[in-house]
């Protein structure tokens, strides 16, 4: 158990299923107090019931002032789970662009606003990032999420390394495939890059866990991101060129 969450109020967003309800499952297991968030008020209030926490349904950037309330006056884990799997390339449309920008980046950041003032003061709490590898690798078929999931782990790094000395603690979590909804609409993309390696959300939460009790910033349930980071770092055509390949075997199978 890491000592960290019990007692603690956290707040999960996109909780309604997928890795949000691992991580609230797995909050509430180590005696933690789980506000579940979900713009699905019905999964949101499953979750909560399941696991005897309160449900707060709503946009997620956007409920921190009520569930502060929730939890008596104080957020003590937030995790920024919440997002959007937008595919498609540049010509995506605008709407599309916007909705990945705004849910996988700002609403990142306006959590952050809303909750930095109190942690500051008090000179502690951690913010959870589900990222995504695709933040630190890409994507093939998504430009959207791949950018803005880059955009999210830039947030996440900028966050630690302004704020640690102050008592913030930040961790961002880079999976690959996971056995959720989102994976399951990922399309013929996803079937080919992420589907073979896919691990459960449980394992997700998992990883969090033994991140935090070690205290990491970078979260990879998938250990071998770390070698594909290293490659894209040290030979970055030679990386781009691999990707490529998938690109066109992907293309060909279309």
């Amino acid at each position: 158990m890491v000592q960290a969450v019990q007692g603690a109020g956290v707040v999960v967003t996109g909780a309604g299923g997928g890795i949000g309800a691992a991580l609230a499952r797995r909050f509430a297991a180590g005696g933690g107090r789980v506000v579940v968030n979900d713009l699905d008020a019905d999964k949101a209030k499953a979750v909560a019931d399941e696991i005897g926490g309160i449900a707060v349904p709503g946009d997620a950037s956007a409920i921190v002032a009520e569930a502060r309330d929730a939890l008596g006056g104080v957020v003590d884990v937030y995790c920024a789970n919440a997002g959007v799997g937008a595919g498609g390339s540049e010509a995506a449309p605008a709407e599309v662009w916007a909705l990945a920008w705004d849910v996988n980046v700002m609403a990142h950041v306006r959590a952050a606003r809303a909750l930095l003032p109190q942690w500051l003061e008090r000179g502690s709490g951690r913010f959870v990032s589900t990222v995504s590898a695709a933040g630190l690798l890409t994507m093939i078929g998504a430009a959207p999420y791949s950018v803005t999931k880059h955009g999210a782990y830039a947030f996440a790094e900028w966050l630690s390394l302004t704020y640690r000395h102050r008592g913030v603690r930040v961790h961002a979590i880079c999976p690959q495939g996971v056995r959720t909804d989102m994976l399951a609409a990922g399309g013929s993309a996803g079937d080919l890059v992420l589907a073979p390696t896919a691990i459960e959300p449980e394992d997700v939460a998992d990883a969090l866990f033994a991140g935090m009790a070690e205290d990491r910033f970078l979260i990879l349930p998938h250990p071998e991101v770390a070698e594909y980071y290293r490659a894209r770092a040290a030979r970055p055509d030679r990386w781009l060129a691999g990707l490529n390949h998938i690109q066109q075997r992907w293309e060909a199978a279309r």
